[in-house]
């Protein structure tokens, strides 16, 4: 397995850091568990760690490449050419049904740079009906606001509106010492698996998103002093929310249930 960096410095202004650790490689390629056949996906496949194991089990493998010089190196790579369609481009904005070959959803996995991530998750929650599941590498700092429960510090718009479309199951931790250069922050894997039904349905993800950015925007304050703009204190008691709670403090469904009031009175945030 070839998985050099010789030649290629990580470009901070990418977020590079590349994974080394041949142990965690091939425990996020477990966790994966590509098979033959699938459609996958990979965002920003650096120096291929994962992108070898994953192309090898699946027979093909898309990629999604920013950094000129590694996209490259993948289209010239001596076992990988053949197996890998290398897209050039911005992750951010890529349109992911281009990737799309007849029904199949697509498996999208990454390790990804901490400066996209969060922007990245929304992104894609935008075209979730083409995904069948997201792996992603993230500061672990990232993925416990992802799994957070109410009432937690780490509770907050990324937790609801992801939470309100995919179930979320964290499944690895990884060392700093797995990536070169080693990032000053833990690492973890997780695994979010878009719901066909939702268990709490909404009426816009879009409005759900700027509810939430608009209530978590002060956290220290009280909800009904962050919406106060567009919702007053009885038409959110009818809605089930005491106005004097904290953001924090109020569940998914209370948040679907504000932004449906907002859709049904077209409310502009």
């Amino acid at each position: 397995m070839t998985n050099t960096h010789q030649g290629h410095r990580a470009r901070k202004r990418f977020g590079q850091n590349f994974l080394h650790d041949q142990q965690v490689i091939g425990d996020i390629v477990d966790v994966i568990n590509p098979q033959a056949g699938e459609h996958l996906v990979e965002i920003g496949p650096g120096l291929a760690a994962l992108t070898e194991p994953v192309a090898e089990a699946a027979g093909h493998l898309q990629v999604v490449e920013l950094d000129r010089d590694l996209a490259e190196r993948l289209e010239h790579h001596p076992f990988l050419a053949n197996k890998l369609s290398v897209y050039r481009g911005d992750a951010l904005k890529t349109d992911f049904h281009q990737f799309q070959q007849g029904e199949a959803k697509l498996r999208v996995f990454g390790n990804l740079p901490y400066n996209i991530s969060t922007p990245l998750i929304f992104h894609l929650l935008d075209q979730l009906e083409i995904i069948a599941d997201m792996h992603f590498m993230l500061q672990k700092e990232v993925v416990d606001r992802l799994a957070a429960n109410p009432n937690s510090k780490a509770y907050g718009r990324i937790s609801v509106t992801v939470q309100q479309a995919c179930q979320v199951v964290p499944v690895l931790e990884v060392p700093p010492g797995a990536f070169t250069p080693p990032p000053k922050v833990d690492s973890a894997v997780v695994r979010l698996v878009p719901y066909s039904n939702p268990p709490i349905p909404v009426k816009s993800r879009q409005t759900l998103q700027q509810v939430c950015l608009t209530a978590f925007n002060q956290r220290r304050k009280t909800i009904r002093n962050n919406v106060k703009h567009f919702i007053d204190d009885s038409q959110l008691t009818a809605l089930g929310i005491d106005p004097s709670a904290r953001p924090e403090t109020l569940e998914i469904a209370q948040f679907c249930a504000l932004a449906d009031w907002c859709v049904d009175n077209k409310k502009a945030l």
